[in-house]
């Protein structure tokens, strides 16, 4: 688009700058993707582009590496448990955090910044601290090293994600619907199945898919709390990195990047329906 005739030099300089500047950022971060992907493709047992790659010849390109994750039992088996330990931990997080941001839009609500920093602290506290914390007290309670104890570990780092999501939908909402429904005799458990989960859904998903997402990535808790039966990909993924290095690793990661992106996607789908619905965005 041709800038506006009314820019000055300097604004110029800082339209076109800035676009620079983001680019910049943009290429720093995803630099390392953009290396892993086309690597995971190797022919060869190698971490470096072959010359048959750099020449675009298809014998320097194979898919062994997705071939040897897809036929592997320890790896499937870290997958069975990224997924049932994701899921389980967000449908946990999605309903304690969709419960706390109900309160807290609350008005009448005491202390509700203190709240909000305690329900948020996982986000703040640096993870490894978090991970010890939890070692030392599920150890006391016999949970250490148990799918229940990974589950609530995922379940406290991803309550946080969901509490923001929902916070940030409940802050449009029209609290004069529900007020409505119950003049009407509608039940606080109908209202809120009937007109506040609808409107508060976009949100809900939101932060359930961030949480799964925390979940699915996470390594540090893993590290600490899960035992020999809990091994997730991450998990995996850090055994393999220490003890056989093999380019079966690129394959994982790029698959998780797919998944990422995928997820994402549903994420930002999701925003745009929630603001459309409160009318924050032209239809």
């Amino acid at each position: 688009m041709a800038l506006p005739a009314y820019y000055t030099t300097k604004d110029k300089l800082w339209h076109y700058g800035f676009r620079v500047i983001c680019f910049a950022i943009f290429f720093f971060l995803l630099a390392p993707i953009l290396i892993m992907i086309p690597l995971s493709f190797n022919a060869q047992p190698f971490f470096t582009f072959t010359r048959e790659m750099l020449t675009l010849n298809p014998e320097g390109y194979s898919l062994r590496w997705y071939r040897d994750f897809l036929g592997s039992d320890s790896w499937m088996r870290s997958i069975r448990n990224s997924f049932g330990i994701g899921i389980a931990a967000t449908l946990l997080s999605t309903t304690l955090g969709t419960l706390a941001a109900l309160g807290l839009s609350r008005s009448e609500m005491p202390a509700k910044g203190l709240v909000m920093g305690i329900l948020i602290s996982p986000m703040i506290v640096p993870l490894i601290i978090s991970a010890a914390g939890m070692f030392f007290f599920f150890s006391s309670i016999n949970i250490a090293q148990t799918y229940l104890g990974v589950v609530l570990a995922h379940a406290a780092l991803g309550t946080p994600f969901v509490v923001i999501t929902v916070t940030a939908t409940l802050v449009g909402f029209d609290h004069s619907l529900t007020r409505a429904a119950a003049n009407l005799g509608a039940s606080p458990t109908r209202t809120f199945f009937k007109i506040t989960m609808p409107l508060i859904l976009p949100g809900v998903i939101s932060g359930a898919l961030f949480a799964f997402i925390t979940s699915f990535d996470e390594i540090v808790v893993v590290l600490f709390v899960a035992g020999v039966e809990q091994r997730t990909i991450p998990r995996e993924m850090w055994s393999g990195i220490r003890e056989d290095i093999s380019p079966t690793i690129l394959a994982v990661a790029t698959i998780l990047v797919m998944i990422s992106i995928a997820l994402l996607t549903v994420v930002e789908l999701l925003r745009r329906r929630g603001e459309r619905m409160r009318g924050l965005s032209p239809q």
